[in-house]
């Protein structure tokens, strides 16, 4: 089984940018707790982080007939990432949106989320936590499909 990680702009700064609010955790060593976990739920991870919505885009459609599921963190495209948001509800197995912080409680403008309608679920407010529950949640989603 193989499920996409998708890490949106500026994520690559995670540890460095805003510690106060993204905590000092960095993106390697989210990517490095999500590949154990993978190895421990015994499914292939396939992870891109691009500040670039058209990669973004193009990593799922490269992947749409070979993955069974997703994990997006939109970041900044989470308000205006129509692409994104369209590129997700093509793809054929479940998808779920991730965030470090909970962007209900943070400024007014990024309360909405264009990418929460085209996914399954999210996961929000818990830290690294989010990705590794997400990737928790996607596998089993992704497993139940598989036995219908």
């Amino acid at each position: 089984m193989k499920i996409l990680v998708l890490h949106g702009p500026n994520l690559n700064l995670f540890g460095r940018r805003e510690p106060h609010i993204y905590g000092r955790t960095t993106l390697p060593e989210i990517d490095a707790e999500l590949a154990a976990l993978a190895r421990e739920l015994d499914v292939e991870l396939e992870t891109i982080q691009s500040n670039h919505e058209g990669a973004l885009v193009d990593f799922l459609h490269l992947h749409i007939d070979g993955a069974q599921g997703a994990i997006v963190n939109p970041a900044g495209l989470t308000q205006h990432g129509v692409p994104l948001h369209d590129a997700i509800k093509a793809m054929p197995f479940p998808v779920l949106e991730v965030h470090m912080t909970n962007i209900a409680a943070r400024e007014s403008w990024r309360v909405h989320s264009i990418i929460s309608p085209a996914v399954r679920g999210t996961l929000q407010g818990l830290g690294r936590h989010s990705y590794l529950m997400g990737l928790r949640a996607v596998v089993a989603l992704a497993r139940e499909a598989q036995a219908q």
